[in-house]
């Protein structure tokens, strides 16, 4: 493996961390949000979704752009973008101007997610070995220090732009400094020509349908976590405002540590079994969080939240990949619409049925999807040609 390679490998990972932090510095501090432009209840899940639904728009753009320009570009543009509308959030006062800026961040993190999995698979191809898993703990480290960021200004009352401004200072210089060794395309590979080669009509709908479903399930877990965790702590928990700050970080954690062991399991038993032991306790984890009693409790739940649902985005799009590998920046792109569908259908389904009954049962609605992931499992299979000793290709085949 050249240099070349691990440094993309490492760089690329420098640029999940900083979106984790940007987004968990932006959605454990919703309810401050919600207090600060006078967001009602009821309009609350109105801006939720609206965010998901521009990201998509932003993925399905990427996908059009990513033909003329590497994937490489896009991410360098988009994320320091994204890191300034954290800044713009903060900053702002009028309620039109978060709007504004929340519409901003869907447009640009649509295609800084689309950009980052698509790079993420094409240097999993190059290593021949599954990859993909430690990339999204990079992710869940950022999200630990973004969420701890906004523990600490919650317990000292800090205004939003006082703690958004300087993380700001600090994520978009490493991001930068990150982007100079971004590799987007196989050693050997033509300037200008990624892994799909412009062969978007080569990627069909129906066998990736049952991918996209799972992706789907998958986020409206994760959204029901990043967007209600908070407010559920606290209104129907009963906890404190520093305390509700917590499930998340704790989801992260667990998360992370999922993920730095999660190459591990598909190298040894495959993407199939460990798929569906991530369902099952995910599944646990919000029937533990429905029924809890109190905050502790709680906070059980979200940490087999964090242990299940952590192993199953990044294997749908190492399975997207391997699926077109000829296409696979295509399929990703498309994929990635539906990490969006999951956040746009999760946030206002839980709001709805918390506010029309309890947000309790609202909790058993994640649950009961993230359990269908396992009627689609098989699509997670290898074919013949599998990756190494057991589960993955030799080395050899890829590279070179």
């Amino acid at each position: 493996m050249d240099a070349r390679v691990r440094h993309g490998r490492a760089s690329l990972a420098v640029s999940f961390f900083v979106q984790g932090a940007v987004f968990a510095l932006l959605v454990t501090r919703i309810p401050a949000i919600q207090a600060r432009y006078g967001i009602s209840n009821a309009l609350l899940p109105l801006f939720l979704a609206a965010v998901p639904v521009l990201a998509g728009v932003g993925s399905v753009t990427t996908e059009h752009i990513v033909k003329r320009v590497r994937p490489t570009v896009v991410l360098r543009c988009v994320q320091p973008v994204v890191c300034l509308t954290l800044a713009g959030v903060g900053a702002g006062n009028a309620l039109w101007e978060c709007a504004l800026t929340l519409a901003l961040f869907g447009i640009t993190v649509g295609g800084l997610d689309a950009s980052m999995n698509m790079l993420g698979v094409s240097l999993q191809r190059a290593y021949g070995r599954s990859i993909m898993l430690g990339f999204h703990a990079a992710y869940s480290l950022g999200g630990i220090t973004g969420a701890s960021l906004a523990w600490v200004g919650a317990h000292w009352h800090l205004p939003l732009v006082v703690l958004y401004g300087p993380a700001v200072a600090v994520l978009i210089p490493m991001a930068g400094v990150a982007g100079r060794w971004f590799v987007d395309q196989e050693p050997g590979a033509q300037p200008g020509v990624t892994d799909q080669a412009g062969e978007g009509a080569g990627v069909g709908f129906r066998p990736l349908l049952p991918l996209c479903l799972v992706m789907a399930f998958a986020y409206i877990g994760d959204s029901t976590v990043s967007n209600w965790s908070a407010k559920y702590l606290q209104d129907i928990l009963h906890s404190s405002e520093q305390l509700a700050t917590v499930p998340y970080n704790v989801y992260m954690v667990t998360t992370l540590l999922g993920r730095s062991v999660g190459d591990l399991g598909v190298r040894r038993f495959g993407p199939v079994p460990v798929v569906r032991f991530g369902s099952v306790v995910a599944a646990a984890g919000f029937a533990v969080v429905a029924a809890a009693p109190g905050a502790w409790v709680g906070m059980l739940g979200f940490t087999l939240l964090g242990f299940g649902l952590c192993v199953i985005v990044p294997q749908t799009f190492a399975a997207a990949g391997r699926l077109f590998p000829g296409a696979s920046d295509t399929a990703i792109a498309r994929l990635n619409v539906f990490n969006y569908v999951g956040f746009l259908v999760g946030s206002p389904l839980v709001g709805a049925i918390g506010n029309a009954w309890n947000y309790r049962a609202a909790m058993l609605v994640p649950m009961v999807l993230v359990l269908a992931t396992l009627l689609y499992a098989r699509s997670f299979g290898v074919k013949p040609d599998r990756y190494g000793v057991g589960h993955e290709r030799a080395r050899a085949v890829d590279v070179g």
